[in-house]
């Protein structure tokens, strides 16, 4: 394949309610750094190694029009379509961090059987945060 033509993940885009709120959320609670909150708080995003975790607002004319409006499931026990994932070295801690700054605790770490420590909030717009280790190699779970 073309070196044009290859792809590089660029972006994880959230639609939230009040993107400098999300982006300042997200900063304390998760801790990332701001890389960019543009003066119309319409666009923020976060350093994040490689790939960038951006934030927009859930109803704008740019994509309401093109990909459909952002179903607001806030309102129920459905869960949006979405989930974002964090990896710590220490999840615990992570966890807590997480909580104390104002994320909704779902469910606390526990270990898991595929190698992985795990531990689950919602941000203040109601999506799902993964906050886990990095799974652990099994070398008798993988098949030759």
């Amino acid at each position: 394949m073309s070196s044009k033509l290859t792809p590089a993940f660029a972006y994880t885009v959230v639609y939230v309610k009040d993107v400098a709120k999300s982006v300042s959320f997200y900063a304390d609670a998760f801790g990332y750094n701001v890389r960019r909150l543009d003066e119309s708080h319409r666009w923020g995003e976060l350093e994040s190694g490689q790939t960038t975790i951006a934030f927009t607002p859930k109803h704008q004319h740019e994509t309401d029009d093109i990909t459909g409006e952002v179903e607001d499931t806030t309102r129920s026990q459905k869960r949006e379509a979405v989930e974002v994932c964090f990896a710590y070295e220490d999840v615990d801690a992570a966890y807590k961090r997480a909580v104390e700054k104002g994320a909704v605790a779902v469910h606390e770490p526990e270990d898991k059987e595929w190698g992985q420590k795990v531990g689950y909030v919602r941000d203040i717009d109601g999506i799902v945060v993964r906050i886990g280790s990095h799974v652990r190699n099994n070398p008798s779970s993988i098949s030759s």
